[in-house]
């Protein structure tokens, strides 16, 4: 005869018809059980206020907009390398590759003059260094608005206003929080190197766009896997963990990934723009491998890591890295159109030898050798038609490559400028980028419709100051510090986006710290920063189970941190656009002689 169990002790072998039971490890903020793996993966991200949300969402873009268009045709000047961009996308528009500027250009554009045979030379083409994406988006502003200041910077303040929309809507998908989502949109919002940039008509305000929304969409890919995965995987397979121990789970219903897709030619179009997006492209995809070997582990395959390689890794490469390739030679058209232009113009134009790493004394140009070899090949080619064509303009594309690549690397290495800055300080403002100034403003004079007030002896001045707001962007670097820690220590992946976005971003740089590069570059890094920000701000504030000392404790620090930010932004307002100080009210926005 058997005994009978205890009635508290647990049967040793269930019964066959018996549901296995689910070990629950932590409680939700409500403090219910947490749901299984296959339950959160199938369930689609809380959304209880998408009216709300969308309509604070869509509120700050506007807002942000219209900060960023006001009195933005002032200075009227060509601002910094402006006077690159705006010509060539002028250029661009009524000729489709870049032309030489006549002597005079600037002058005669701001003078009033839009009629580009009057300012480009009718034969030529100019040396262009970056990709083309972003002076075509330039160029849609002034085919809408003029050759003017308003014309070329008006599609800058488009693209900052929705690079705010994207950072709150990731936010809110990573958080799940409309008020974190604001709260992302506004500091960034009001930081003066975003603002300021939106304001310019310069590259990298759309290369960091690109790179913030491909990370959306790899994000919402994420979100978009595992979903697809619940569907594919019952919850019973996942609980029969030996019967999935040896299986790579699915792989063909998983070989088209509709937002992978989208991001592969979100990042097609930020190499487009820079080439830069090369790093975090990289970064972004192993991290991305990494996300998937995370879902197959968590419905029950064993050595996901492993697994994932294959049945996603090569799925992951086409998706990102052959789709972009596409998109950025695609993005070559007009250079493709107009190649043999530039293979007489420049084939024979770019520096080829350097006597060393940082020596400039003595160069030589592919023109001063007599071996014409030295050209490329396909200067020397009849022009080609069809197929044949195309092969060439490819192979002239190539070419070009190379002689970009070493006009960045070697020729840069040897030239200064007063603007310069070492990449390592980058996160701590260490030498900001004055892109316009008018001095020597005397007292009484009226500039701009303001009179100046300067006393006797002294004088005003206006400037435009590539400058981060000190507060958010020093928070930030601590913020960093945190994520790295809270993404080891409490394996929470969303901060891994912060961490790998702001490195990828920044640390590359301190490669090319020989030649000079500008602190604005650190564009990129900045809505990682604020992700950062936010992500610990969450933390502080915690859920609906913390303890209310410690929730307001975290409301406070986190408010007092963005009202700082605020007002911070509004002190240096006058030197983001362009305003009229006394001399004393200017240095005393100064803060560090690195900042003059």
């Amino acid at each position: 005869m058997t005994t009978a169990p205890p009635a508290s002790a647990p049967s040793r072998e269930p019964r066959p018809d018996a549901t296995p039971r689910r070990i629950t490890l932590s409680r939700t903020a409500l403090g219910r059980p947490v749901p299984s793996a296959w339950r959160r993966a199938a369930a689609r991200m809380s959304d209880e206020d998408p009216v709300i949300s969308w309509v604070i969402s869509i509120g700050i873009t506007v807002m942000s907009f219209l900060l960023r268009i006001w009195h933005l045709g002032t200075p009227h000047v060509f601002a910094f390398d402006e006077t690159y961009y705006a010509k060539d996308a002028w250029s661009l528009l009524h000729y489709g590759y870049a032309r030489n500027a006549v002597t005079d250009a600037d002058k005669l554009i701001l003078a009033g003059t839009t009629d580009p045979s009057k300012v480009f030379s009718p034969d030529g083409a100019e040396m262009i260094v970056h990709p083309e994406i972003g002076k075509w988006l330039i160029a849609l502003g002034e085919k809408a608005f003029g050759m003017a200041p308003f014309g070329w910077r008006i599609a800058s303040a488009v693209i900052g206003a929705l690079m705010i929309l994207v950072l709150i809507r990731l936010v809110r998908r990573l958080t799940g929080s409309t008020l974190l989502g604001a709260v992302a949109g506004l500091l960034m919002c009001f930081d003066g190197l975003q603002f300021v940039l939106s304001r310019l008509a310069l590259l990298d305000i759309f290369g960091a766009f690109f790179i913030l929304l491909a990370v959306h969409f790899m994000v919402m890919d994420r979100d978009w896997y595992r979903a697809k995965l619940a569907r594919l995987v019952s919850e019973q397979d996942v609980l029969d963990h030996q019967a999935n121990a040896r299986a790579f789970g699915p792989v063909r219903r998983l070989l088209f990934r509709p937002w992978l897709l989208a991001a592969g030619i979100t990042w097609g179009l930020a190499l487009g723009t820079k080439w830069d997006a090369a790093y975090p492209l990289a970064c972004f995809s192993l991290l991305y491998v990494a996300w998937c070997a995370g879902a197959r582990r968590m419905f029950g395959i064993s050595y996901a890591r492993l697994k994932a390689l294959p049945a996603d890794g090569l799925t992951a490469f086409v998706h990102l890295v052959v789709i972009a390739g596409i998109v950025y030679v695609t993005s070559w058209t007009g250079w493709l159109i107009h190649h043999h232009v530039y293979e007489q113009s420049l084939s024979s134009t770019q520096y080829t030898q350097y006597t060393g790493k940082g020596h400039c004394d003595k160069t030589t140009y592919v023109s001063d050798d007599p071996d014409t070899s030295a050209k490329w090949s396909t200067a020397e080619e009849p022009l080609q038609h069809g197929l044949a064509g195309v092969k060439q303009a490819l192979h002239s594309l190539w070419y070009y490559h190379q002689d970009v690549y070493t006009f960045h690397t070697n020729f840069l290495q040897c030239a200064t400028h007063p603007y310069a800055s070492q990449p390592a300080g980058w996160p701590l403002l260490n030498r900001p980028v004055g892109v316009a100034a008018d001095n020597g403003i005397q007292p009484g004079a009226t500039n701009g419709g303001q009179t100046c007030t300067a006393p006797e002896g002294d004088t005003c001045l206006r400037q435009v100051l590539l400058l981060g707001t000190p507060v958010l962007w020093w928070g930030g670097a601590i913020a960093l510090i945190a994520a790295g820690i809270l993404w080891v220590g409490a394996r929470d992946w969303r901060f891994g986006i912060a961490i790998v976005g702001a490195l990828s971003t920044w640390l590359p740089w301190l490669h090319y710290a020989h030649r000079p590069i500008f602190s604005y570059y650190a564009i990129s890094m900045l809505p990682f920063i604020v992700l950062a920000i936010v992500l610990c701000m969450g933390r502080m504030i915690g859920t609906a189970r913390v303890s209310t000392p410690q929730r307001t404790v975290g409301v406070i620090v986190s408010g007092a941190f963005f009202l700082l930010v605020l007002v911070n932004f509004a002190y240096f307002w006058p030197i983001y656009t362009d305003g009229l100080l006394t001399h004393a009210q200017w240095l005393n926005r100064i803060w560090f002689q690195r900042w003059i």
